[in-house]
């Protein structure tokens, strides 16, 4: 890649055959290079268009036509990267699309690297690097939850909760400033008390959003659930009704399933990554007792757990074993086999407190809506409102978690009776991890790792 030439171009569109693609050109050459290979039916010259018009016409080649298209010009700064921006919209097949992206490619333009266009709105201030950040995953939000938490952050929400703990900082490092070094001057001592009460709160918001770190994980990643239950009440059956096909084995032999079977699944709005376990039960057999040694382990890293129990036996030693080593906080009840006939309520009998009770018949696949409805509700009650912003990767979770450890320091200094120099340098650290979240200080290997994950074109 030649580094001095600085307009770039690419396909924008996804490859393969569609109605129509889309060739994308940003830099100062952009508008030129389209003025030498597009010819307007009505005789508009890219040179002569103002920002936001359209032309149609034809792209040559060696006084060849290769295809008619839409020519739309956007004008520096008011585009998408605050360059001077082209796009070509041309019919959708692959063999046309490249050619077209060849005959735009010279000597001044080059082709784009992953997340390059992104990267120029960045470096163009026309966004922060959490809405950078947020573009990627407006792509690939997987659905309408992700799709409204990633316009969110698009629009600025987290950039403007992490700019109000900036200003917060900034306030009281300027108070701070001013004491130490115009010790002669007239001005009040800093008040302690209302020091510590203000990074207190300080703390407690920051503390606020790091909890919506998980929810963006849920997003992007899904909800880890684990489906557990003593042999044969079912937790294959409702696996594979779940998943849409047969991928645990079934019999009416008791341990059939020996290891965790995992799948990936859409139950209404929220992607789950399921895991069929072993049955849990007491066993002399090793292979088993290992199947049910990660079953137990996987408890404890699922943010839910689908506890499986057979509404057509009575409740076993073995059940209510179960019960005790389950989370009620991320547990959803399921009684399956309610077409057999139900001979207990699981509310009658136990006094766990579970997050929702659902009856269903796995085999028969009956009232599985309402398992798909407790699962949203269960994900809903994860979230904050999209407004308040969202950590949504682990890069901000790390820089976030580092201005809260240097807040929480600075707390310590404070209440300890330290010089306020130590409270102050802890807070220039809080303040520096807040401008690394939002890409007003960072570094250029920082940058170029957070927009290689975007795809070529955007």
């Amino acid at each position: 890649m030649n580094e001095n030439i600085n307009t770039i171009t690419a396909i924008a569109t996804p490859h393969g055959t569609g109605g129509v693609a889309v060739i994308r050109i940003s830099g100062e050459y952009a508008i030129a290079r389209a003025n030498e290979i597009f010819v307007s039916i009505q005789g508009k010259s890219p040179l002569d268009m103002k920002g936001y018009t359209c032309a149609y016409g034809y792209v040559m080649q060696e006084n060849q036509k290769l295809d008619d298209c839409v020519l739309t010009v956007f004008r520096a700064p008011y585009s998408y990267t605050g360059e001077d921006v082209v796009e070509i919209s041309c019919h959708g097949g692959r063999f046309l699309t490249q050619k077209i992206l060849r005959a735009v490619l010279c000597e001044k333009v080059r082709l784009a690297e992953a997340g390059e266009f992104t990267k120029r709105a960045f470096l163009n201030g026309k966004l922060s690097l959490t809405q950078a950040e947020a573009v990627a995953d407006l792509i690939s939000a997987s659905g309408e939850n992700a799709v409204k938490y990633a316009r969110s952050l698009r629009d600025g929400a987290t950039f403007r909760k992490i700019s109000e703990f900036s200003e917060i900082l900034l306030r009281i490092l300027s108070s701070l400033a001013v004491w130490a070094d115009y010790p002669d001057e007239d001005i009040p001592d800093i008040n302690a008390e209302n020091l510590e009460k203000d990074l207190q709160e300080l703390l407690c918001n920051m503390q606020k959003l790091m909890k919506s770190y998980d929810y963006g994980r849920i997003l992007r990643e899904g909800l880890h659930t684990v489906i557990v239950g003593k042999p044969n009440v079912g937790k294959s059956t409702l696996f594979n009704a779940l998943s849409g096909y047969e991928r645990s084995i079934v019999t009416e032999i008791a341990g059939t399933t020996r290891d965790i079977v995992e799948e990936q699944i859409r139950l209404g709005e929220v992607i789950l990554r399921l895991s069929d376990t072993a049955g849990v039960h007491g066993t002399s057999d090793r292979i088993e007792q290992i199947g049910v040694e990660k079953s137990l382990a996987s408890l404890a890293h699922a943010d839910l757990i689908l506890a499986v129990f057979d509404l057509s036996l009575p409740l076993s030693q073995e059940d209510e074993a179960l019960l005790e080593k389950l989370p009620s906080e991320k547990t959803i009840i399921i009684c399956n086999k309610l077409d057999k006939g139900a001979v207990w309520n699981f509310s009658d009998f136990s006094t766990f407190s579970p997050v929702e009770i659902v009856e269903i018949s796995a085999k028969n696949q009956n009232q599985l809506q309402d398992l798909e409805q407790a699962v949203e509700q269960f994900a809903l009650r994860q979230a904050s409102p999209a407004e308040d912003g969202m950590i949504a990767n682990e890069r901000q979770r790390i820089c976030l978690q580092q201005a809260i450890q240097a807040v929480q320091e600075a707390l310590e200094a404070l209440q300890l009776g330290f010089a306020y120099d130590a409270v102050t340098v802890s807070l220039d650290g809080a303040s520096d991890a807040l401008l690394q979240l939002t890409g007003e200080r960072v570094t250029d290997k920082v940058v170029d790792t957070v927009f290689a994950r975007f795809c070529v074109g955007k």
